[in-house]
């Protein structure tokens, strides 16, 4: 250890604890809402926090060799890519699933290119930090050039997560207009999906601006010895707490789907119990329904008719006589 600072009196050991926390949370969260790539994402990204904090304390604080904290650095660098990129595959997940054709072909194509910068930009630092390591001497030319790749870093990760809000927002209104339009019980979905969005646009996209300007005046080595690298570091902090919002989105995705599920179960029932039946739509053959409001059943469907315990030769009324929502209807011969 460098002047006798232990691990827990720094702010590493904070934020490893921290991805330590919500990776276990993540374990439970995944018990609830079953296992899948979503639930998958903050389980990956708080692990590789955990790890990535937990190896700039060795690769940076200790006394150890330097080949041996080099290549410490070297692997916090992989895990510090993995939380950074790994948050914004929350976003391509669930647009992988709702765009199409050309707004998907537009979304993967930028989505990538941005991704490929990010990476160049995480392997250019990552052999930089290395290189400081193993030569301190050469610290003044080489801090600098890891200050400019952190700010092209951040602000590519800033324009991910706003692509990716982007094409959420606009997908999601045009689908709420949608269900305002034939008066769907699943609105509200639309309206949670939209401010999801809306929620992580506001809090990844100014961090990773904010990080840009801030991690520009770091002088040292992942040492917080100026206001602004305070500040960044307390900016990091949010970024590592972000899982929490993916969990918070996961539970309340199950929820809002659930209640849409139920509430739309609920309608199909009323709707159908309105024609006087009383029965449920799943015992009526997709036939029988299909010819509901014919005049006569047909020979073929005669069999249906046993099943409702209706005469073949009745009539049913025609949906566009009856109100179905005030009377109930009246069979005639």
């Amino acid at each position: 250890m460098i002047d006798g600072i232990s691990y827990f009196e720094l702010s590493w050991s904070i934020l490893s604890t921290i991805g330590l926390v919500t990776f276990f949370i993540s374990l439970m969260v995944m018990g609830i809402v079953k296992f899948s790539r979503f639930s998958m994402i903050p389980l990956i990204v708080s692990a590789a926090c955990a790890i990535a904090n937990g190896l700039c304390y060795y690769a940076f604080y200790s006394d150890y060799q330097r080949n041996s904290r080099a290549i410490a650095a070297g692997f916090a660098d992989v895990f510090w890519f993995i939380q950074d990129a790994g948050l914004s595959m929350y976003s391509y997940q669930i647009l992988m699933k709702i765009l199409h054709r050309k707004q998907k072909r537009i979304f993967l194509i930028l989505f990538w290119l941005c991704m490929l910068v990010i990476f160049a930009c995480r392997v250019a630092i990552l052999v930089t930090r290395v290189l400081e390591i193993k030569y301190p001497a050469q610290r003044a030319v080489l801090q600098p050039r890891v200050n400019r790749l952190h700010m092209a870093y951040f602000i590519t990760l800033a324009m991910v997560e706003t692509i990716s809000a982007y094409f959420l927002l606009r997908r999601f209104t045009v689908a709420r207009r949608a269900s305002v339009a034939v008066n769907a019980p699943a609105e509200g979905i639309f309206v949670f999906l939209s401010r999801s969005a809306e929620i992580r646009l506001a809090t990844l996209c100014p961090i990773g601006i904010a990080r840009a300007i801030t991690y520009s005046y770091q002088n040292t080595l992942q040492e917080a010895t100026s206001t602004a690298n305070q500040m960044d570091r307390f900016l990091y902090t949010l970024e590592c707490l972000y899982p929490i919002i993916i969990i918070v989105d996961l539970l309340a995705s199950k929820l809002a789907s659930s209640q849409a599920g139920l509430t739309l179960s609920n309608t199909e029932k009323n709707r159908f119990q309105s024609y006087g039946l009383g029965l449920s739509p799943t015992r009526i053959s997709t036939r029988f329904s299909a010819r509901l409001s014919s005049s006569k059943f047909s020979p073929s469907y005669r069999n249906s008719a046993r099943e409702l315990n209706v005469a073949p030769d009745v009539r049913m009324p025609t949906p566009s006589r009856v109100n179905f929502a005030r009377h109930k209807p009246s069979y005639s011969t």
